[in-house]
């Protein structure tokens, strides 16, 4: 008969394996997250160093500290920073309501109502998840120019209303149709209409799917650019994006302590943002994607 040891039985030989496996995956996301993190750090610590120490010291550590970089940024553009953020809420704000009404509506009518034509016109409006932007940018323009909303937020923050993100649609209609249709049935059956079975069912309880289209277009809306530099020209206009762009200049000396500075500082509101709602973003991005 052979020896038998407790150390050579499968259980421990699993329960090693498992472990080793842990600590390779654990280290392979710390070092994932060291790489992705970096980018992040470095910008940090080039706020607090001199202009002529950024490119030329690329470390973590600066040799030198200019904190005055922060408030150089604040007020060195020509407008105080802080007219900037204010702006990229407004337009951010603006855009959030937007989707989460006019998309929730639309959601709603693919989902749950009958009408004319419903496959072809979800067929069609899941298309232009395909179409790139920058192929609509022109006749947009032209619209908006008759329309004389150039240099103002309207086209920034209009077209939100009109449920013009198929993917926020798309997300809803997957979270609505996990909702049981019994609940509807119930409420026809107490003489509601469908607006009022959208107002009081069907949106309180795709809550998780709210939270995801307002994070989603809180993030992309506040840190978009391209947008942003067609339609806004004068500088008290401007939003975070443009207002970087500000320290940069091709003919003198460029800022990047101070754009730096600013940077970080614009990092500030999206932070908050994806940390304060990272669980719910979480829920509602795995209901809508396997139910339904």
């Amino acid at each position: 008969m052979s020896a038998f040891t407790p150390n050579a039985s499968p259980l421990n030989k699993l329960r090693s394996l498992t472990g080793s496996r842990r600590i390779l995956v654990h280290t392979l996301l710390i070092g994932v997250a060291i790489v992705m993190l970096y980018p992040l750090l470095w910008m940090l610590s080039s706020s607090l160093k001199p202009d002529t120490e950024i490119f030329t010291h690329p470390g973590l550590i600066p040799n030198k500290l200019q904190p005055e970089n922060y408030s150089k940024g604040w007020s060195g553009s020509g407008n105080s920073f802080s007219l900037y953020i204010t702006n990229s809420l407004i337009v951010t704000i603006g855009a959030v309501i937007g989707n989460v009404i006019s998309c929730s509506l639309a959601a709603f009518a693919f989902a749950r109502l009958e009408f004319r034509g419903k496959k072809i016109w979800f067929g069609l409006m899941l298309g232009t998840l395909m179409l790139p932007t920058q192929a609509v940018l022109i006749p947009q323009y032209t619209i908006f120019y008759n329309l004389t909303w150039i240099n103002t937020y309207l086209p920034l923050i209009v077209p939100k209303f009109l449920a013009v993100d198929a993917f926020f649609i798309f997300l809803m209609v997957q979270f609505i149709r996990s909702i049981p249709r019994e609940l509807d049935q119930a409420a026809m059956m107490d003489g509601a209409n469908p607006l009022q079975i959208y107002w009081k069912i069907i949106l309180p309880l795709m809550k998780p799917a709210l939270i995801t289209t307002t994070i989603f277009t809180f993030i992309w809306t506040y840190d978009d650019f391209l947008h942003q530099l067609v339609y806004l020209q004068q500088n008290d206009k401007f939003t975070v994006p443009l207002g970087l762009t500000l320290f940069l200049d091709q003919t003198s000396g460029s800022s990047y302590g101070a754009m730096f500075a600013m940077s970080t500082i614009a990092l500030a509101p999206t932070l908050i943002c994806f940390l304060f709602f990272q669980k719910r973003l979480v829920e509602g991005m795995a209901t809508s994607g396997m139910k339904g």
